[in-house]
């Protein structure tokens, strides 16, 4: 059980900033169909797994996330939505939101790979995502505010939650 290991150790060092508990307690008015408590479930669910650690494929705890995996995991855990695998067929999802109207549990979308929504998390709100950023890494939380995410910034999504029924 190394990676839960490495994970407890990871968020040990964590917990001492608050940020994360703040992210996913704090309750927001949404438009476009979704509510609070659904994107911060959403949110919420990825916190749960800060510190697993990055695996290309991966798409639950046990083997750890790369970021599509990790947003679909979220999504279907918290919503009961079967999201598309791939980050670019996930920037088709939803509406689209502009960068100073993002909201708790849009779906935020990088450039990473010289390619348009190679990459994607899921925004905390405070101008902070969650995501699977690489291999060597862990699910963490990040700043849009890092002159990195900023230049591969792409756009973000609304996902439309109260439409879908929860799947058994």
């Amino acid at each position: 059980m190394l990676i839960r290991a490495e994970r407890d150790h990871y968020l040990a060092q964590t917990q001492s900033d608050p940020l994360g508990a703040y992210l996913a307690n704090r309750e927001q008015s949404y438009a476009h169909g979704t509510s609070a408590k659904s994107t911060s479930a959403l949110a919420s669910t990825a916190l749960s797994v800060l510190g697993i650690k990055y695996r290309y494929g991966g798409e639950t705890p046990d083997t750890g996330f790369d970021c599509s995996g990790l947003v679909s995991y979220a999504a279907e855990k918290s919503l009961g939505l079967k999201l598309p695998r791939q980050s670019a067929q996930m920037a088709r999802l939803g509406t689209s939101v502009k960068r100073n109207e993002l909201k708790k549990g849009d779906l935020v979308f990088f450039n990473t790979r010289g390619r348009r929504f190679s990459h994607v998390g899921i925004y905390l709100g405070d101008r902070k995502f969650v995501h699977a950023p690489r291999t060597g890494s862990v699910v963490r939380i990040e700043s849009m505010d890092i002159a990195y995410w900023q230049k591969r910034y792409n756009g973000a999504r609304r996902l439309a939650v109260n439409t879908a029924p929860k799947q058994p």
